[in-house]
C-alpha cells in the first residue's frame, strides 16, 4: 500500500525510485498504469485523470509502456510478432508501417538479427530488449521500469541499461524502479527514495548520493555500494559487480 505520495514528473524527466523491498515502488508503477485501482488521491498522466468513472484503460495503456521484471514476451510469437502485435490491434497502424517501425527499433536495440526469432531463442537481455522495443512500438508518452535487470547477471544487465539510457537521451519520460545505483546516478534527473510506502526524500543524483540527505538514505546507498562493490560519492570502483 502507498499513501501520501506526492510526485510530477515532466515531461521528458527521468525519475529513478528506489527503496527496500515492500516500499511501495512497483505499486507506484502499477498504480500509474491502473493495473492497481486507486482508493484516494489523484493521478493524471498526459492531461488523463486516472480517476475518472469511464476512463478507457486500452487508450490509456496505450499512452504508457511498461517493462515488468519477469520476462512477458509471448512464447508463440516471433520478435516480430511480439513488436507489432499492439501497433497493429490496438492503435490500427497498417501492417507495412509496424513492421518498418519493429526493425527501426531491433536495429536501435541492437538486435536486428534476431527479427525471426523466437524468445525461447534468446537469452535474458536479449528478451528485456525486445520488450522495451515491443512498448516503445506503441509510441507513449510516458515509460515505465519495475527493476528491468533484477533476474539477469551482470553482463545482461548491461546490455538492458543501455538500451534504457540511450532511451533518456531521446526525450522520453521515463519513471524506473532500480537499485542500479550508477545507472541512477548516471542517468536520472531525479531520485526518489520510497520507504513504508511513501516517498521521503527526492532530489537530483549530486544532492541524493552526498553527505546532505537524512541518515537512512545514506545507510541504504551504502548497503547497495557494498553490494556491487562500487563507492558514489567519490566514484572510485573498488571492485566490480555491475556495469555502468
Amino acid at each position: 500500500m502507498i499513501r501520501g505520495v506526492s510526485l510530477k514528473v515532466d515531461k521528458g524527466q527521468v525519475v529513478a525510485l528506489c527503496g527496500p523491498s515492500g516500499s511501495g515502488k512497483s505499486t507506484l508503477l502499477r498504480c500509474i498504469n491502473r493495473l492497481e485501482d486507486i482508493q484516494e488521491g489523484e493521478i493524471t498522466v498526459d492531461g488523463i485523470s486516472l480517476k475518472q468513472k469511464k476512463l478507457n484503460l486500452r487508450e490509456l495503456r496505450a499512452k504508457i509502456g511498461i517493462v515488468f521484471q519477469q520476462f512477458n514476451l509471448y512464447p508463440h510469437m516471433t520478435v516480430l510478432q511480439n513488436i507489432t502485435l499492439a501497433p497493429i490491434h490496438v492503435k490500427h497502424i497498417p501492417k507495412d508501417i509496424a513492421i518498418i517501425r519493429a526493425k527501426e527499433l531491433l536495429d536501435r536495440i541492437g538486435m536486428p538479427e534476431k527479427i525471426y526469432a523466437y524468445p525461447s531463442e534468446l537469452s535474458g537481455g536479449q528478451i528485456q530488449r525486445v520488450a522495451i522495443a515491443r512498448e516503445m512500438a506503441m509510441d507513449p508518452v510516458v515509460m515505465l521500469f519495475d527493476e528491468p535487470t533484477s533476474n539477469l547477471d551482470p553482463e545482461l544487465t548491461a546490455e538492458v541499461l543501455a538500451v534504457v539510457d540511450d532511451l533518456t537521451h531521446t526525450g522520453m519520460t521515463i519513471v524506473i524502479v532500480t537499485h542500479e545505483i550508477n545507472f541512477a546516478q548516471k542517468s536520472a534527473d531525479l531520485i526518489a527514495f520510497m520507504d513504508k510506502g511513501e516517498i521521503s526524500f527526492l532530489a537530483p543524483p549530486e544532492i541524493f548520493f552526498s553527505s546532505q540527505v537524512p541518515q537512512r538514505i545514506q545507510e541504504f546507498v551504502g548497503m547497495l555500494e557494498r553490494k556491487s562493490g562500487r563507492r558514489i560519492n567519490n566514484k572510485k570502483v573498488e571492485q566490480s559487480s555491475e556495469i555502468l
